[in-house]
């Protein structure tokens, strides 16, 4: 990994997998979540110019954030991610950067409700 963005990983997160099974009662799905891996990651948010604002009609609510990691297999955008006990979904990536160095995932955290901000 390059010496540059190992010094970055300052950010302590947790990524969880789907588990569905199937209640044996009733027959329906039950949706549970377990750890993946926990990993220390460089976390920024990325708010967009004034101009992508007027332009896209960007609400400033849904502020994704650019999370980066050292190369993790098996990672996948159906996963969610945990930072400071608040919960973000994946909405673009996992990107590999360099030859198999780094990842980096966009996410948005998740309201109370379940639904994106």
């Amino acid at each position: 990994m390059p010496l540059d963005l190992a010094s970055k990983l300052d950010t302590r997160i947790r990524i969880e997998r789907k588990v569905v099974s199937q209640d044996p009662q009733y027959g329906t799905e039950q949706v549970t979540w377990a750890e993946f891996a926990c990993v220390w990651a460089e976390v920024k948010d990325i708010l967009p110019s004034r101009a992508e604002r007027l332009a896209d009609s960007i609400q400033i609510g849904r502020r994704p954030t650019r999370i980066r990691i050292r190369y993790l297999p098996g990672l996948a955008a159906d996963m969610r991610i945990i930072i400071d006990n608040r919960t973000h979904q994946i909405i673009s990536g996992p990107a590999m950067l360099g030859r198999r160095e780094a990842m980096e995932i966009i996410a948005e955290e998740l309201s109370t409700e379940g639904a994106a901000l």
